[in-house]
């Protein structure tokens, strides 16, 4: 079965060379330099009816008010072939769709590739790729045919996602070469070798890069990943062919933490049902969480990288990082690479994230604590009320102050959210990766602070563990109703709004999932959705779920069983938004969950602490130490420290890879050195064999 779908193509279109391409494209180039039916460069050829001759795979919108003489220049950079320092592209305006009115923007054009030139970008990206033996190599044009999946052209050999992000790769690549600004636009400057399509994107030009849905391939993964309530797994291997393996990873990570949460939930029923009021025997199900929390999380690694492996992914060599789209600075040359580009002093930088950033961070965690101080307040005027004169509506009362702080945490959240991200687009990061992790650090550092610092309050200052316990089943509720709200039912509600504006104008009475819509109207649908943000927002829940599981669901035993029955119902909403809510995101070639890794292994190490103090002082141990608090307390620490330096030797002893891909990726290494002797050799011998 074909993995790209429904085709729109007659014969591809292609654009004559002046000189001969590298790599893979020397077939095609033959092959077009034989063909009597080639067209002269920057033609373009349609099917009839608008469609283009080509697969569509992304969208490229300009503004509409983008002058004709930019866009010829872009198109021409687009299509030019990559000795000429092109992409050698297809590319064709997108045309009206039905009904078009006035303020529909005509500067949308499709992109797409022919199959000789994905092949020879799956090369240069160093894509791996099942070889014959069932070993994972990269892939080479020269031993395409040893390939597993390789069959004719090798047109089901790349999946719809690796297509759209080697045509995404090949549109970031496509660098200026002696133009000074946009040809029309005197205002848009342009650097020697820096990267057009993200100039064009940070000047507001080039409005989006999106690469289209497949209607037929996303009913399918639909089908089998939400459309039916079943117990059984995720479609990983399905996710990861249309959405990439950052996104599989996610939800084979969400997958495998609730299937962890299980044992926990199951331990947590009877706990909950017969110790409720006994706390003195919350020591062993704290026990248990100073061993779950470690556990699952080296296990985590190796089930990771058995499916990066597996994907090809796990030993791909990283590519060269560009400067992010909004970086900006001072004309210079970068030592490394030799070109002219922007360049920003990193002690500027850091006077920004020290003296401006750290200090905003260090206020916004005081108002924090405020907030929680008038929480308490209120908890304690409740009280009182229901003291005083105990009814049924002043129990109802006590709970209150729980739930609106709950509330207010998801608003404080919300708008730090807001503002960290405007911080450290201020702090004028080159890199993306270095710009993620400085958001992730001031986003977990307050959002953990907001969140758990009233449940350590209760826990260790007031210890008043019927109130723990309270104020964690509340916050956990409250925030799980908030979140399901905000990620998948106002975003559907929003857009649903928006697809039966674009229905009606086409066919009324129909909705969108029983009308199958002309290419023109589907691409300005989805031209309309909302962007997916990525995975920050996914994997930040799940650390706050992670830490009120492992730190206080000792006092609370149903915490796990509420975390696995939001995590069942996060399986279906999360697949639901991204199947129809979201526009679809470009692959992700990732090898882990990154960042959060850490961000988890962080907060099992805050949970150790957190458990072995609530063991400490439950009454039953307390008990052993009647005359010396001081004794209890060297203890605790004692065995603290000797259960985190147990946790780490844990984490040596249990490899991150298994040992059968350790020597899978061995082997490969050898072989790659023995075939770089061979060339080496044979080299030496061609060139004696000349000098004679």
């Amino acid at each position: 079965m074909s993995t790209t779908g429904t085709r729109h193509e007659a014969p591809a279109v292609r654009c004559l060379p002046t000189d001969q391409p590298r790599g893979c494209n020397r077939a095609a180039f033959l092959q077009r330099n034989s063909d009597p039916g080639v067209l002269g460069q920057g033609m373009m050829l349609s099917a009839g009816n608008g469609v283009p001759s080509f697969t569509p795979r992304v969208v490229l919108e300009l503004a509409s008010d983008t002058k004709e003489e930019a866009i010829t220049w872009l198109l021409s950079r687009i299509r030019d072939t990559q000795y000429n320092g092109g992409t050698e592209l297809l590319v064709e305006q997108l045309g009206p769709g039905a009904d078009a009115q006035e303020k529909e923007n005509p500067n949308m054009f499709l992109v797409g590739a022919t199959w000789q030139r994905l092949l020879s970008g799956a090369e240069d990206l160093g894509l791996f790729k099942e070889f014959n033996d069932g070993s994972m190599r990269a892939f080479t044009c020269a031993n395409k045919y040893n390939f597993k999946d390789f069959k004719g052209d090798g047109d089901s050999f790349l999946s719809t996602a690796e297509c759209q992000y080697i045509i995404k790769h090949e549109l970031d690549t496509l660098r200026a070469k002696d133009e000074t600004h946009v040809p029309g636009l005197s205002r848009v400057k342009l650097y020697p070798g820096k990267s057009v399509i993200r100039r064009l994107l940070s000047k507001g030009i080039l409005i989006q890069v999106f690469p289209l849905h497949e209607k037929e391939e996303l009913k399918r993964l639909s089908f089998a990943w939400y459309k039916k309530v079943k117990l059984s797994f995720q479609p990983l291997e399905d996710i990861r062919h249309y959405y990439g393996e950052g996104q599989a990873l996610y939800f084979g990570f969400l997958e495998y933490f609730t299937f962890a949460l299980v044992p926990m939930a199951l331990i947590g029923v009877p706990y909950y049902l017969f110790d409720w009021e006994d706390y003195d025997k919350y020591v062993i199900f704290a026990s248990f969480n100073l061993v779950w929390c470690t556990v699952i999380l080296e296990l985590w690694k190796r089930c990771s990288s058995s499916l990066a492996y597996r994907w090809g992914t796990l030993s791909r060599k990283k590519a060269f990082e560009e400067p992010r789209p909004g970086f900006h600075g001072v004309l210079g040359f970068n030592p490394v690479t030799g070109r002219q580009e922007p360049l920003y002093p990193n002690a500027k930088r850091q006077l920004r994230v020290y003296l401006v950033s750290l200090p905003f961070v260090l206020l916004c965690l005081y108002l924090s604590l405020y907030v929680m101080m008038i929480y308490f307040l209120m908890e304690g005027w409740a009280l009182s009320v229901h003291d005083a004169e105990p009814t049924f509506w002043t129990g109802i009362l006590c709970f209150i102050p729980s739930v609106l702080y709950a509330v207010v945490i998801e608003i404080m959240n919300l708008i730090y959210r807001y503002a960290a991200e405007f911080l450290t687009e201020w702090e004028n990061h080159r890199l993306e990766s270095s710009y993620q992790n400085h958001l992730v650090l001031k986003v977990l550092v307050f959002n953990f602070f907001n969140c758990f610092a009233s449940l350590f309050y209760i826990a260790f200052v007031m210890q008043d563990m019927v109130l723990l316990r309270q104020s964690l089943a509340t916050l956990l509720i409250t925030s799980q109703i908030l979140n399901q709200l905000m990620e998948a039912f106002l975003p559907y509600w929003l857009q649903r709004r928006r697809n039966k504006k674009m229905v009606r104008k086409i066919h009324k009475g129909k909705t969108l999932e029983d009308q199958e819509l002309p290419l023109a109207n589907q691409v300005r649908l989805e031209a309309d959705m909302s962007t997916y943000l990525g995975t920050f927002d996914d994997y930040l829940e799940l650390f706050l779920l992670f830490g009120y599981v492992s730190l206080f669901s000792c006092v609370y035993p149903l915490a796990a069983v509420l975390v696995v029955l939001n995590n069942i119902t996060e399986v279906y909403s999360d697949a639901f938004k991204m199947c129809r809510v979201f526009k679809r995101p470009f692959s992700d070639p990732a090898a882990n969950i990154g960042v959060w890794q850490l961000a988890f292994e962080a907060m099992s190490v805050i949970a150790v602490v957190t458990n072995c103090s609530l063991i400490g002082m439950s009454p039953q141990v307390k008990a052993y130490f009647p005359d010396s608090d001081m004794q209890l307390i060297l203890w605790t620490v004692a065995i603290e420290h000797g259960l985190l330096a147990f946790k780490f030797i844990l984490t040596f002893l249990i490899p991150d890879v298994p040992k059968h891909i350790q020597i899978n990726l061995s082997r490969l290494e050898f072989e790659s050195r023995e075939a770089l002797k061979k060339k080496k050799i044979l080299e030496a011998s061609e060139v004696t064999k000349a000098a004679q």
